[in-house]
């Protein structure tokens, strides 16, 4: 059960940082989640969710 704690905080943390940059614009593509602001607050929150969860992956025995 310990992976699948750190195979999901790992996705977590990819999917928050690429939020991120869509919401501040930063991957140069068009349209959907680009620019839009409210995913620049969500995709931080997602990481810290996702690290949290990785280390209690980590922590688990």
């Amino acid at each position: 059960m310990r992976w699948v704690w750190l195979i999901v905080g790992a996705l977590l943390v990819l999917m928050g940082v690429i939020w991120t940059l869509q919401g501040l614009d930063l991957l140069g593509q068009s349209g959907g989640m680009n620019g839009q602001g409210i995913w620049a607050i969500i995709g931080p929150l997602v990481v810290l969710v996702g690290l949290v969860s990785a280390g209690f992956g980590l922590r688990k025995r």
